[in-house]
């Protein structure tokens, strides 16, 4: 059984994507842990739920992850015991040559954040990009799920525009 999860994120320039995808599924996501050093997860996906631990990134592309499937019941019953602010999105999934990509599109604290993450075999893997696919943030903590549910898009997106401007 692997352990360790192999991904790229990358910021999405437009909705192009909607079309080619397969599938889509609405994700609602929460924390009982989000310190760094290992977060605990609660996510409901569409009609199934799972509890995932992750381990600390030491180069921002892989990190440990165990997920269980647990029943939805015990999904629902979790999330009053999270850390604010849960993670809303729909997950679009597209087939792009011979690789999946997962879309988010972020709702609620996070609407107008669109990301894009590739899993990988491993960390030297080649793969397409679609023309949809912007500037790679693998590394950048803020894009982070755990990070966007303390500290939702819109905060501080707000906040880098007004400092710019």
């Amino acid at each position: 059984m692997n352990f360790t999860e192999i991904e790229r994120k990358f910021l999405v320039e437009n909705t192009d994507f909607i079309s080619q995808s397969y599938k889509s599924t609405v994700i609602i996501q929460a924390y009982l842990n989000s310190d760094p050093l290992r977060t605990v997860r609660v996510r409901i996906k569409g009609e199934k739920s799972y509890l995932t631990i992750k381990g600390k990134s030491e180069d921002g592309i892989s990190r440990f992850e165990w997920e269980k499937e647990i029943p939805l019941s015990e999904a629902h019953a979790l999330l009053p015991l999270c850390e604010p602010f849960p993670i809303e999105k729909t997950r679009y999934e597209v087939l792009v040559g011979q690789s999946l990509w997962e879309v988010d599109v972020f709702h609620g604290k996070n609407q107008g954040l669109i990301l894009a993450e590739i899993e990988l075999k491993d960390t030297e893997a080649t793969f397409e990009k679609p023309d949809w696919i912007g500037k790679e943030v693998t590394a950048e903590a803020c894009y982070y799920n755990s990070y966007l549910s303390k500290h939702p898009y819109n905060e501080w997106k707000s906040s880098k525009n007004t400092q710019k401007g």
